[in-house]
């Protein structure tokens, strides 16, 4: 594992406050809640860019859905959740 870093991020009073809070709720201090807030949204952007860099390799290759086929599953899911709901 690589060795620790820091690095320093001014936030508003009210944002610090509700950190701690919820740290010491967890039992640990608002810089672990901070470390781990930072690495969960970190990780979340990265597979969220190579989601859209899977969507951009795909068009790349021309492996699309063409609109009408979408639009008709589409429409077909509302469909099923429109009926799903009504009140008898």
């Amino acid at each position: 594992m690589n060795a620790p870093a820091s690095i320093t991020a001014a936030l508003d009073a009210d944002t610090i406050a509700m950190v701690e809070e919820l740290a010491r709720a967890r039992g640990i201090t608002g810089a672990q809640f901070a470390a781990e807030a930072i690495r969960r949204v970190a990780e979340s952007e990265k597979d969220y860019r190579a989601f859209v860099q899977q969507g951009i390799n795909a068009a790349d290759r021309g492996d699309l859905i063409p609109h009408n086929e979408v639009m008709a599953e589409l429409d077909a899911m509302i469909e099923k959740q429109r009926t799903r709901c009504q009140h008898p």
